[in-house]
């Protein structure tokens, strides 16, 4: 029986162009000239033993369809391994560079930098946010992402001076906010409705003759001579006694105030502030400077210059109160949010923060506006100085070099030079509108211009305003 010869150098197997080496022949027996391997055609190799057949078939065998050497196999498959950690690195289920941020974004969207606390709280977010971006470094290596997150924390921290160790804020509010601080608690309560709008809040100012800025921002101004109530509602009492500047006038000038600052839970035991002319105290007035438990004081004094300015912040109700003597009278101003502004009764509606002035204490015009100065009337009498040491050219003059706005606050400071002919009055309407801009929460409010009758500004001329300073004179001395 006659077997069919197989073509010689042909590998077994599927993969004919990459298949395994064949072993070559054995060597022959010693010669002077090596014996060369024959060749069955242009370019086959020779034929492989017959072991080494056998153990390229079982190798075939035991990895079909695998045609690569095992050295180069071996490469393949650590590079392979390189590019699947290097594509997880970038996956956000192991580099959560996106969670931290998003995380800080929303532990300070509901932050005002203008509100008393912010930086103590926009400080333990940064921490909160450091710490993220830490534990998840190694899984963000390389990811640009992550390292300008790094840098931009950093950058920060050192404007705002944040100290790297210290407490963090939490991710979840809605368990861990501080009940002694409204602007945590408050934002909690935003977190649960969905709401990202931060709270409203509101100012009122007192200063000067006195003239009154409401909750509204109306601008007035009043003789209220006696004591009266600013503010009364759940959390806070604020009263001031105004006392007459000059014999025969009714302009008046504030020389006491107090503050009430009502108990509230585990925050603070009730407190009280007193301030007269003279005596404008770094302490309530049982000698303490704070109120609360712990190094973070829910309510605390902080002396500006002595003698001369105080502020309280009231950490647990959001409240700011800047208090200030200048000349021989105390200027008030005061920042609160809404919701706690309008926590009163019916029986505390005489508040002149709140509803203004009672319309009999109102300095009027003539002509039934309610704002002090607007300048639309003429007097039925002749211009006259109303007091000695002042022409209302040089009081525009002085005026104008503390305040180059002609606003409500220009106007005021010229009407209380020619009523009184005190120049400490300048200094306090340049305070006061200091305050403004330190305090009110809409800065495109800070300044009120007098309006027209059907509520648009006003750009009046210089003698439409002279003249209406001199007609209020007049009222204010009859």
């Amino acid at each position: 029986m006659m077997r069919k010869k197989r073509k010689r150098g042909a590998p077994p197997g599927p993969c004919r162009s990459h298949g395994p080496r064949p072993a070559t022949a054995p060597a022959p027996p010693p010669s002077p000239e090596p014996t060369r391997p024959a060749w069955t055609g242009m370019g086959l190799r020779p034929a492989p033993s017959s072991a080494a057949a056998a153990a390229a078939e079982v190798e075939q065998r035991r990895r079909p369809g695998l045609c690569l050497p095992p050295l180069e196999l071996l490469l393949l498959l650590l590079l392979s391994l390189e590019l699947l950690h290097a594509g997880d690195c970038q996956q956000p289920a192991q580099c959560r560079i996106q969670k931290c941020t998003t995380d800080f974004v929303s532990l300070t969207s509901h932050l005002n930098s203008a509100i008393d606390g912010f930086d103590s709280e926009f400080c333990k977010a940064l921490r909160a946010y450091a710490g993220c971006t830490q534990r998840t470094s190694k899984a963000c290596r390389g990811n640009l992402v992550y390292h300008s997150a790094v840098l931009g924390i950093s950058d920060l921290m050192s404007q705002r001076n944040c100290s790297k160790d210290g407490p963090t804020s939490s991710t979840n509010p809605e368990v861990t906010h501080d009940p002694c601080n409204y602007h945590s608690h408050a934002g909690a309560r935003e977190h649960r409705r969905g709401d990202q709008n931060p709270p409203n809040y509101l100012f009122c100012g007192l200063f000067g003759d006195p003239h009154l800025r409401t909750f509204k921002d109306h601008f007035q101004t009043c003789k209220v001579e006696g004591a009266w109530p600013l503010i009364d509602n759940n959390y806070l009492s604020v009263q001031v006694t105004n006392v007459p500047v000059v014999p025969g006038s009714s302009a008046t000038a504030t020389n006491k105030i107090t503050i009430i600052f009502k108990a509230h839970h585990e925050c603070t035991d009730q407190k009280v502030y007193q301030a007269v002319t003279d005596d404008l105290p770094a302490a309530f007035v049982d000698g303490t400077t704070s109120g609360g438990d712990g190094d973070a004081k829910s309510l605390r004094i902080v002396e500006r210059e002595s003698g001369h300015y105080v502020e309280m912040h009231a950490l647990y109700i959001g409240t700011t109160v800047f208090v200030r003597q200048v000349g021989r009278y105390l200027t008030l101003a005061i920042r609160m949010p809404e919701d706690l502004a309008m926590s009163y009764e019916e029986s505390q509606d005489l508040q002149l923060c709140m509803n203004g002035c009672p319309v009999s204490e109102r300095i009027d015009d003539g002509q039934g506006q309610v704002s002090a100065i607007l300048g639309h009337s003429l007097p039925r009498t002749s211009l006259v100085q109303a007091w000695p040491g002042y022409t209302l050219e040089t009081a525009n003059t002085q005026c104008h070099e503390k305040m180059p706005v002609k606003d409500i606050y220009f106007q005021s400071c010229v009407f209380d030079l020619l009523t009184t002919g005190d120049a400490n009055f300048t200094a306090a309407a340049h305070s006061a509108l200091e305050d403004v801009e330190a305090l009110h929460p809409r800065k495109e409010r800070w300044h009120i211009f007098p309006s027209s009758r059907n509520g648009t500004p006003h750009g009046g001329s210089e003698l439409s305003v002279s003249l209406g300073l001199t007609c209020l004179i007049l009222i204010v001395f009859l």
